[in-house]
């Protein structure tokens, strides 16, 4: 089958796929004799499980990893889950984060008066400035 193919069944671009394939974080296919590239189910597999894993947040190299469990006969289904679950505790960092940036926003916004004066606590706070007077 086709890249054409391949990126409907799968639902990535033609791009995204030669992208996985520039990073080898799919088994490379087989290029015909006028050079196209020639998959299979097998890529097929592959594919989908890139683009599932990068939905849920799984960066390249952590992919590649999951592509090379996908690819092995002998994984074991622990390795898999340890590895979803580190996911997610760097998911529930990640949000503890975000979090912390959207109370640091409320509060800055709720310093600001929010007239048509220059004077501007949120700035003034994310520049570092105390005074409110700019030194050049």
């Amino acid at each position: 089958m086709n890249i054409s193919d391949v990126a409907k069944k799968t639902g990535l671009t033609s791009k995204a796929i030669r992208f996985y394939e520039d990073k080898a974080l799919v088994t490379p296919p087989v290029r015909r004799d006028n050079g196209y590239r020639s998959y299979n189910a097998r890529h097929v597999e592959e594919l989908t499980l890139l683009r599932q894993a990068r939905l849920v947040g799984f960066n390249l190299d952590e992919c590649r990893e999951l592509v090379a469990l996908f690819n092995d006969p002998l994984r074991h289904s622990a390795d898999v889950k340890a590895r979803t679950l580190r996911k997610v505790k760097d998911i529930e960092h990640h949000i503890e984060e975000l979090k912390a940036m959207r109370l640091h926003l409320l509060a800055l916004a709720e310093s600001c008066p929010g007239d048509d004066s220059a004077e501007c606590p949120i700035i003034n706070n994310l520049s570092g400035c105390c005074a409110g007077t700019r030194q050049d």
